[in-house]
């Protein structure tokens, strides 16, 4: 059986989108997706989802753990963790509890980490401002 390029980690892959495949629309999944190809479109799982290092994603991304090799361009919402592996291109904000960038990846964006608020910028004065789930702003 071939491998498609699978790292160590990959193990519990239930599904592959390969190299060269381009697919545009809704993907919603459980367990664990690989995708090498081209992904137009809304992601959504509760379970993971490894981006390998030739895959092109423009998405916006709702899941569980996501480990990023590739390029991403959309936000990445995750209740687990996001991995960002070299190299790594990320163009999106990037919401989770926990958060790892290795050197050498590029990331364009606003990290927010925890279940806590929202990181906005004060257009007049330029000031970070931390918005609380109850709308309570506070300096960050």
């Amino acid at each position: 059986m071939q491998d498609f390029g699978r790292q160590t980690g990959d193990a519990g892959v239930q599904a592959l989108l390969g190299p060269g495949l381009v697919v545009e629309g809704k993907l919603s999944f459980e367990g664990q997706v690989r995708i090498d190809g081209t992904f137009t479109g809304e992601i959504t799982t509760t379970g993971g989802l490894i981006v390998g290092e030739t895959a092109k994603i423009s998405a916006e991304i709702t899941c569980g753990s996501i480990v990023v090799n590739g390029e991403v361009n959309g936000n990445i919402h995750a209740s687990e963790s996001v991995e960002l592996h070299k190299p790594a291109r990320v163009k999106g904000d990037i919401t989770t509890p926990s958060l790892s960038i290795d050197k050498g990846v590029y990331f364009d964006g606003i990290s927010v980490m925890g279940t806590g608020g929202v990181v906005s910028l004060n257009r007049r004065d330029g000031a970070r401002k931390l918005r609380s789930r109850m709308g309570e702003p506070s300096e960050a």
